[in-house]
């Protein structure tokens, strides 16, 4: 392997064409992490010579690992989301950007300053609670999530951000929440359909299945949250819901059926049905 940076940049790339859109970039990443260097600093200093043996077998490591569809955020241990840094494993999905779009729905609904109870469920990395306790301090949030390990993450996320509103338990769905109410919940579920067939390959041979497949249709998630809701929310209380590109219909449909109002479908930067939210009226508590 070349030692000079652009050689190593340019060798890296080229074997990484067939796993991503943009070799370049994913290539600097990772000779980057493996120099312990920032990659502006490898941009301007692609001439450097590196002569340190360890390094380049990381970064001949890296690359190997990329070439075989192993996401990025899982080989660095990290994922930018809603300008957190947050670490990330193959024990979790890798926080995606459309799925800010969720966080942006749920602060729409929680006044600055006030008091409210934010419930996410399958929260994983913590990507969602953490990002919606961050922008709302005043609010409690409470991530729940049926993998242990998951939960771990997203606490040790919360305790190096140093997020102190948000609560982190393992179970399943509401069950960790108890008699408690919220104004907000959010859920990105798993919403892919058992074989479906349009699922890049990289997802489906390193993500975790049990975060990503639902079942036969791919509602099976989404019925049991929507199901379950209407006990967990104060009056007028909002929920918000990531799914599938082609699912946004039916996640109306799933939501008008449980007597919520407002049903509103909002669509991510790639124009596509990602987000539905509905509001449940004070009178569905009577």
């Amino acid at each position: 392997m070349a030692t000079e940076i652009r050689a190593l940049v340019e060798e890296g790339a080229a074997r990484l064409r067939r796993a991503t859109d943009d070799p370049r970039r994913e290539a600097e990443l990772l000779l980057a992490d493996a120099l312990g260097r920032s990659r502006a600093w490898l941009l301007a200093n692609p001439e450097e010579r590196v002569l340190d043996c360890d390094a380049t077998d990381r970064y001949e490591s890296h690359v190997t690992r990329r070439a075989s569809g192993e996401p990025v955020a899982y080989i660095l241990g990290e994922k930018e989301f809603w300008s957190m840094t947050l670490a990330v494993t193959r024990d979790v999905l890798v926080p995606r950007p459309e799925t800010e779009l969720v966080v942006e729905r749920a602060l729409a609904h929680l006044a600055l300053g006030g008091g409210r109870r934010v419930l996410d469920l399958a929260t994983g990395s913590g990507a969602i609670a953490l990002a919606i306790a961050r922008e709302r301090p005043a609010c409690r949030v409470l991530g729940t999530d049926v993998s242990g390990a998951a939960i771990a993450l997203a606490t040790a996320n919360a305790q190096r951000l140093g997020i102190a509103n948000a609560r982190l338990e393992t179970g399943t769905w509401y069950e960790p929440a108890r008699d408690e109410l919220f104004d907000v919940i959010t859920c990105n579920p798993p919403y892919v359909a058992d074989g479906e067939a349009g699922l890049a390959w990289q997802v489906r041979r390193h993500e975790p299945h049990r975060a990503l497949y639902a079942g036969p249709t791919g509602l099976e998630a989404l019925h049991t949250v929507v199901a379950g809701a209407p006990a967990r929310l104060l009056p007028d209380g909002w929920l918000v819901l990531e799914h599938g590109s082609t699912q946004g219909e039916a996640v109306r449909a799933l939501l008008a059926a449980a007597r919520f109002t407002e049903v509103s479908t909002f669509r991510d930067l790639a124009g596509h049905e990602r987000c539905t939210e509905g509001m449940l009226p004070s009178q569905c508590h009577t």
